[in-house]
């Protein structure tokens, strides 16, 4: 029973590691149609989170509550706007955002690697780690002049790394799996 819990499990992981890997290829095929792809959808999920923001302070909150709920929801929806009607300016900050981010989800990969340590795949990983703090700190050595084609191009590398791990691990997972049936 717990055998074909783990192998439906890690059949989907195995399927989101494969579409992760193809999105990588895209994204460092198409570097600046990916970039404002993405500036496109962060400039949309602006404007929704900020709709969402503004309900949510009329229907929970009063008084001065309310109003910096939807002060902070306009800043959103102004945010976003801004995006939708300026991609290639707002890459710019994405570029930076990107940077921020890599180097978070390193560290924090890198803390998780060395807590897995004595588990199969645990390199898998730490590579993960390495290879995205890597990026951060290249992204950002490189800004601005790197803004229109590294956003597509990094993130591409990563989103292949990433989809490299979660299939490796996948993968190892149904070997232990197996091996203990």
């Amino acid at each position: 029973m717990a055998e074909a819990v783990v192998k439906r499990v890690s059949t989907f992981s195995i399927v989101i590691a494969v579409l992760m890997i193809i999105l990588g290829f895209i994204a460092m095929l198409a570097p600046w149609e990916f970039g404002i792809v993405i500036a496109l959808i962060i400039g949309w999920s602006a404007i929704f989170n900020g709709v969402a923001q503004i309900v949510y302070g009329i229907r929970t909150h009063s008084g001065a509550h309310t109003v910096l709920e939807v002060i902070l929801g306009l800043v959103y929806i102004v945010a976003g706007v801004y995006l939708l009607m300026h991609p290639v300016g707002g890459l710019l900050a994405l570029t930076l955002l990107l940077a921020c981010l890599l180097l978070v989800y390193g560290v924090f990969a890198l803390v998780l690697a060395f807590r897995m340590k004595p588990l199969q795949g645990w390199g898998w990983v730490l590579f993960d780690a390495i290879i995205t703090i890597l990026l951060g700190i290249l992204i950002w050595a490189h800004w601005p002049l790197n803004s229109e084609w590294v956003v597509g191009t990094l993130f591409g590398i990563s989103i292949l790394i990433s989809g490299i791990t979660r299939l490796m691990m996948s993968l190892a997972l149904r070997r232990v799996t197996s091996a203990v049936a």
